[in-house]
Parts: structure tokens; C-alpha cells; sequence
């Protein structure tokens, strides 16, 4: 089983999603959250924290719990639960693509979110409306 640590950042009501790129072994080209695989020896904050310098340039300083999504399709990479955090303050001023991972960062409402035909998981619904006040805000 992989595990995955997740953001979402989340600013003014909305929500940051990054296009993945067309390389990529799974749901390329679909808006995804931000983050990846916890390795070996990493606890669930610290894989966060690497992953969000490595993807968007930025350090999280304040973020909580959210769920927990079991992929519904593993085959490019083998069963994996998604922890994902809300993530609501951070270092490293505006995120910004700092590697290969995706082609592009957008902020959306969390309505906005929810439209886009093509996101990595359909679960990523519910998780975003079940947001506090559905506004993106915790």
C-alpha cells in the first residue's frame, strides 16, 4: 500500500489545484491536489512539507486533517490512500511551479473546483464541498 500526503492550500475561498503534466504515469493532464508519495522513514507531516517545496516552492506552517481517499484507480501505481490537509498558511510567498509535476497552478472557488470535468479523482467532490462553510475556508 503507498501513501500519499496531500494539500489543499486554500486563500480567500478558494482552493489551488495544479494541472499534472502530460507525462505523467497517472491522470495526466487532470487538476489534481498538490503532493506525493510519503517515502521511507517520513511521517505524514514531514512528506507533506517536502513535497509542497518540491512541487510549488513552499513551506506549510499551518495545516490540518481533512480525509483520507483511497485511489479508485490504482493501476498506474498500486493501492494508495491520500491524506489529505488543508492547508492554511505557508512560507515561500505565492506557490509557483517549481518542478516537472504539473504545467499549471489556478485557484478556484470551490464550485469552480467541483465543474471541472477533468479532475484526477471524482472524490475530490465531496472533499471539497464537505470544506467548512463550503467556501473553502476552515
Amino acid at each position: 500500500m503507498n501513501h500519499y500526503a496531500c494539500a489543499l492550500l486554500l486563500r480567500d475561498g478558494r482552493l489551488l489545484l495544479g494541472r499534472r503534466a502530460p507525462h505523467r504515469k497517472s491522470y495526466a493532464n487532470r487538476w489534481d491536489v498538490i503532493g506525493g508519495r510519503v517515502e521511507e522513514g517520513e511521517n505524514l507531516a514531514e512528506a507533506l512539507a517536502r513535497e509542497l517545496g518540491e512541487e510549488i516552492g513552499i513551506t506549510p506552517t499551518q495545516w490540518s486533517p481533512l480525509r483520507q481517499i483511497a485511489d479508485s484507480g490504482p493501476e498506474a501505481r498500486g493501492d494508495a490512500t491520500y491524506h489529505m490537509f488543508a492547508v492554511t498558511a505557508w512560507t515561500g510567498g505565492e506557490p509557483r511551479l517549481a518542478n516537472h509535476e504539473h504545467t499549471e497552478l489556478a485557484w478556484f472557488t470551490v464550485e469552480d473546483a467541483c465543474a471541472l470535468p477533468d479532475l484526477a479523482l471524482p472524490a475530490y467532490r465531496d472533499l471539497f464541498r464537505a470544506l467548512p462553510n463550503g467556501s473553502g475556508q476552515p
